[in-house]
């Protein structure tokens, strides 16, 4: 079994693109990047640089894939590892009605024999490792029978690592944003897992905000996956290579970050064309919690701005900080 990374950053739609991805790897070298969902008809039928192009600063990077069709997804998987991703992840935890009716997402928890299918269908064409992220339940199916049996199935397809959203996912009355705060939490169905199932390797993602939250759940798990926290906050990423995984201390500052992240803004411009304000607003939480902060984000925040270079702005920034204080 290939054991999973300690710390990963959570798959999420319209924040964990490759610029917010190559912003994370800069904060830390060790933990697994994943990157927002990708349908499997958007690869069939789309532009597949488009989705599947990535900075190679970013491994290890994970591909999670959207779909119920055994072969579409085994197509997709095989170009997945083809472009260089580590892992494919198949999304069974979803809730929106979008996903839905494409008949994918928390709703394939419904249908494990599928779900095995599926990955059966992967594992049979890639070497690469085939994850799987679920929920505990849907709807008002709070049984831990539910999800143990749709571990076991699934894990019978050869699939040993799974990523579990500790709430349950409610398809209808709840938007996805409410689907991430309503449903209680119930961390003590993915300990249970672990128990019934010491071989496999269980990830828990759900409401952690702090490092000894996440090291109380690491001696009992294999795994933390961490989602909007990272996203909001995201300098406590500098700290994980330290704390998890016993490297010397980080010497990384936010001005050394900020001045990176403009060198790639520069770099994406030249290459792609890519305005630098699509890739500023995934770094507009470093500063949180400094004095100014408000003011630094309001310039990278700027539209006015948008014609100059991202270096200039970012000495707007520092010196509408600067005399703010």
């Amino acid at each position: 079994m290939t054991a999973p990374k300690i710390l990963s950053v959570a798959p999420m739609m319209d924040w964990t693109d490759r610029h917010c991805r190559y912003f994370h790897r800069l904060l830390t070298r060790r933990a697994l990047l994943y990157t927002e969902m990708v349908t499997t008809g958007a690869l069939i039928h789309g532009d597949v640089p488009r989705h599947l192009r990535f900075n190679a600063e970013e491994h290890p990077v994970a591909l999670q894939l959207g779909g119920s069709e055994p072969a579409d997804l085994a197509h997709c998987a095989k170009l997945g590892e083809a472009w260089g991703y580590d892992e494919i992840n198949i999304n069974c935890g979803c809730p929106s009605e979008r996903v839905q009716r494409g008949a994918f997402g928390a709703c394939l928890m419904n249908e494990p024999q599928l779900v095995a299918d599926c990955v059966k269908a992967m594992v049979d064409v890639v070497d690469v490792p085939v994850t799987v992220k679920h929920r505990i339940g849907i709807d008002k199916i709070e049984s831990y029978e539910f999800v143990r049996d749709f571990v076991g199935r699934v894990s019978e397809a050869g699939c040993s690592t799974f990523i579990v959203h500790a709430r349950n996912a409610w398809l209808k009355g709840l938007s996805p944003k409410q689907n991430r705060e309503v449903p209680p939490l119930r961390y003590e169905l993915v300990h249970r897992l672990k128990h019934d199932f010491p071989a496999l390797a269980f990830s828990i993602n759900g409401g952690f905000a702090d490092t000894a939250q996440m090291q109380a759940h690491l001696r009992l798990l294999d795994g933390v996956m961490i989602g909007r926290e990272a996203y909001h906050n995201p300098w406590s990423l500098s700290e994980w290579d330290a704390v998890f995984y016993g490297e010397p201390p980080s010497t990384l500052t936010r001005e050394a970050v900020e001045l990176q992240m403009c060198d790639y803004m520069a770099r994406e411009a030249a290459e792609h064309g890519t305005p630098w304000s699509n890739i500023a607003r995934h770094m507009l939480g470093l500063r949180n919690g400094l004095a100014g902060a408000r003011r630094w984000r309001q310039v990278w925040s700027d539209h006015k701005l948008k014609t100059l270079p991202p270096h200039e702005v970012m000495d707007i920034a520092h010196e509408t900080v600067a005399a703010s204080q």
